[in-house]
């Protein structure tokens, strides 16, 4: 059930919506940093467009108390950094 492991909003939602659902099965089994970063990567997608970790903002709701927090601009380089690692091998 889709919402439940992906979803979207705003003005490109359906091209988001396809992005993870072509991806849905695997989402169940993907830890914290690959969620994040199929995030990231599905926005970067979407918009065509690379970003810097000060150009956008990532949030997540985490454990069965269900967290917010949002990541700092260091966390989200990070991801990018990997992200832009696993684009070159």
């Amino acid at each position: 059930y889709l919402p439940f492991k992906g979803t979207a909003s705003g003005a490109k939602e359906q091209e988001a919506t396809n992005f993870l659902e072509k991806r849905v099965e695997r989402i169940e089994n993907y830890t914290f940093e690959e969620t994040v970063r199929t995030a990231i990567v599905c926005l970067g997608s979407v918009l065509g467009s690379d970003f810097r970790g000060n150009e956008i903002e990532v949030a997540c709701v985490q454990g069965k108390e269900g967290r917010f927090r949002c990541l700092t601009e260091e966390e989200i380089e990070e991801h990018l950094n990997a992200i832009a690692d696993d684009a070159d091998a």
